[in-house]
């Protein structure tokens, strides 16, 4: 019987089948396995990462090879054949791992993120193929499937949409597709017992906590929040706001959680000058805002008020991207993006490595960065 006439082989048995195939040819590629083994291509790449795992093969780009030595010998059953061609050199020395990333944004957040992945995939001599998306779960989906179908990644790390019917989807999707992933900045659950999915994610709700504890520290009893709307991040900040808003007895009505439009929205301006009406009309004396351009405007419209900051109104954004150019610069909480991208990168490194690993998942925590903006 020749290794393609029995589909359907049980696990153990399919991974025998793979390494007797590179003992005889010695080198392999994934769509070739897939087709003779009869499965998918994920499930060769799975095989493949536990079988290397074990020492027993080696993992090369878009393929794999049989380890030189006993180790190989023994479990093929044989030495190698003298007409077995030999590994192609030029693959060996290829990155082992393919890994496809995508991202909503490619300007603002997520360049720090990018820059954590690549540093870690450099120094594992793995290959990152980057797509940035629109904060769309369609757009996300297509970059996702062709990263899976046609370019053949040995695993994803990913930032989807989860919200919305769009957004649910994805993540059945997600769930169902069988690839090793890591979220980043999200989480998700799966199965029928809820599941948790592998993420790394900043702990918003305790930077925010932070950035209150900060302003109470200074004297303020009224610290209000400003988030926008379409953001993931806006629940999480909301969260911590309102947790250590309770904690220090501090008030927590209606004109105190703002939920907005963001910078771009042409509803913006007058927006931006009803929460300025707001505070002053509630004697409120701080602000929490989310994201950096929202603070920097609301700053700016306060100057051209007369309203000074951070003497009649203090002010701290959350994300620290361009809160420094302010002036006076902005008092931030920075979520620690570098770390959060090579976290990422390394619990998808031990999944491929071991996919029988418990499920992780990681939560990191940010850093408040005071300036003028919040003490004088």
């Amino acid at each position: 019987m020749t290794v393609s006439d029995s589909p359907g082989a049980l696990p153990d048995e399919r991974r025998a089948q793979m390494v007797e195939l590179l003992r005889r040819r010695g080198v392999v590629r994934v769509n070739e396995l897939a087709t003779e083994l009869d499965v998918s291509a994920i499930t060769v790449r799975r095989d493949i990462a536990l079988l290397s795992s074990q020492g027993l093969i080696r993992r090369v780009r878009g393929g794999a090879v049989l380890h030189d030595g006993p180790v190989a010998e023994t479990l093929a059953g044989a030495s190698e054949t003298e007409d077995s061609p030999a590994p192609d050199a030029a693959d060996a020395e290829e990155p082992q791992v393919t890994i496809g990333m995508v991202v909503p944004s490619l300007n603002y957040y997520w360049p720090d993120v990018i820059r954590g992945v690549r540093e870690a995939a450099a120094s594992a001599g793995a290959r990152v193929i980057l797509r940035g998306a629109t904060y769309r779960a369609t757009d996300e989906r297509r970059h996702l499937s062709r990263l899976v179908e046609a370019v053949g990644v040995d695993g994803l790390l990913v930032a989807p949409t989860t919200t919305g019917d769009e957004g649910k989807e994805l993540v059945r999707w997600l769930q169902e597709a069988d690839m090793p992933m890591v979220l980043i900045e999200r989480t998700a659950v799966s199965g029928s017992y809820h599941e948790a999915m592998e993420s790394v994610v900043s702990d918003h709700a305790l930077g925010a906590g932070m950035a209150v504890r900060h302003l109470v520290e200074l004297g303020h009893r009224r610290v209000g929040l400003v988030t926008t709307i379409p953001s993931p991040t806006s629940p999480h900040v909301r969260r911590g706001w309102r947790q250590a808003c309770e904690e220090f007895g501090l008030p927590l009505d209606d004109t105190l959680d703002v939920r907005t439009v963001d910078q771009f929205h042409p509803d913006w301006p007058k927006t931006a000058e009803s929460v300025i009406d707001q505070c002053v009309a509630s004697g409120t004396t701080a602000l929490l805002v989310h994201s950096d351009p929202e603070a920097i405007d609301l700053v700016e419209r306060c100057q051209e008020r007369g309203i000074r900051v951070p003497g009649d109104l203090a002010v701290v954004t959350y994300d620290d991207e361009v809160a420094e150019l302010c002036d006076p610069p902005l008092t931030a909480v920075r979520p620690p993006k570098t770390a959060i991208g090579r976290a990422a990168f390394g619990l998808l490194a031990e999944r491929l490595t071991d996919p029988e690993r418990p499920t992780h998942r990681m939560v990191i925590e940010p850093r408040l960065i005071v300036r003028s903006s919040s003490a004088s």
